[in-house]
């Protein structure tokens, strides 16, 4: 398996790692929300509603008032995939990116599959 670190500019893995990690800890937030409070004592959900009010806060204006509060995080984070998926590669001048594009998650495939493979 070839690695993405040559294919893309720095910068674009960079943001695309940067956006990444927004959305799987938006992602991250739905999930632990599922079974904690927002309000919890627990430590990584603490941590979670720490690093995501922000980013919840900036897209409140785009928000629809109709979601539940806890799929608010899941909603934002559709927004850093599309961006992810379908913007940045438009913007570079990619006509098609497939299965495991991302170049955040295409590098840990690879150490996956290299530690089970």
């Amino acid at each position: 398996m070839t690695s993405t670190l040559g294919a893309f500019p720095a910068w674009v893995l960079l943001l695309d790692y940067f956006m990444g990690m927004i959305m799987w800890t938006l992602i991250g937030r739905f999930g632990m929300n599922l079974f904690l409070p927002v309000d919890s004592t627990f430590f990584f959900m603490k941590a979670f509603v720490r690093l995501t009010d922000p980013i919840l806060k900036i897209f409140k204006p785009i928000t629809p008032s109709f979601l539940i509060p806890p799929m608010i995080p899941l909603f934002v984070a559709w927004f850093f995939f599309m961006i992810r998926f379908y913007l940045m590669p438009w913007l570079l001048g990619y006509s098609v990116m497939g299965m495991l594009s991302f170049p955040l998650e295409s590098e840990i495939a690879a150490g996956i599959y290299q530690i089970f493979g």
